[in-house]
């Protein structure tokens, strides 16, 4: 199985920096370039279905790559990013002053089980993620492109190369970027990881 792990397009939130978990904001002009760009990056290769995260920046994304191939995209909510609560649309630094206490443990050298304020925790989405990929297990060894969200493909990341969620910090995957997973007979080898080579010529 082959997986292309695809984080969606701009959004005005990631372009001003402030927090962005279960809105549902469009993609920017910009990010809708880079949706082109995934999707033309992806054409040629032997997709045979695109799952995707529901929300409509992550949605946007996987349409136009389906539409590439006029492959499925299936649709589910354990793709959602990861709620991030009180500080949904809050600026970084607004946020840490509202939530000292949370953000102290969440810059703690463990801290995958830090809630965020009225939302989740890194250990919640993992759980999503764990049955995500458990269905997938089960399935035809196809190569496959997922839709999704910074938190949900950082903890996918984590776990199919048996990282502790822990290290999430140290995987990078930027808005419009493509990771490539390859598992055999249980085995996970990285191909790509935060590739963005489609989009250096796009212009704002």
């Amino acid at each position: 199985m082959i997986l292309y792990l695809v984080r969606h397009g701009e959004t005005a939130s990631n372009r001003d920096g402030l927090g962005l978990g279960r809105s549902d904001p469009a993609l920017t002009p910009y990010g809708v370039l880079q949706a082109e760009a995934i999707a033309a990056r992806l054409a040629t290769e032997p997709l045979a279905l695109v799952y995707s995260s529901p929300l409509s920046r992550a949605a946007d994304v996987a349409l136009a790559i389906a539409a590439q191939r006029g492959l499925a995209v299936e649709f589910t909510d354990t793709l959602l990013e990861m709620d991030v609560g009180d500080t949904e649309g809050m600026a970084r630094d607004e946020a840490r002053a509202a939530y000292p206490a949370f953000f102290e443990q969440w810059l703690a050298p463990a801290p995958e089980t830090a809630c965020m304020p009225g939302g989740e925790s890194l250990t919640d989405v993992a759980v999503r993620v764990d049955a995500f990929l458990a269905a997938l297990a089960g399935g035809p060894d196809d190569a496959l492109a997922v839709v999704s969200h910074n938190f949900v493909l950082k903890v996918m990341l984590c776990r199919v190369l048996g990282l502790p969620l822990s290290a999430f910090r140290g995987i990078a995957v930027d808005l419009g970027s493509i990771s490539t997973i390859m598992i055999r007979r249980e085995r996970a080898t990285v191909v790509s990881v935060n590739d963005t080579c489609h989009l250096p010529t796009l212009e704002r």
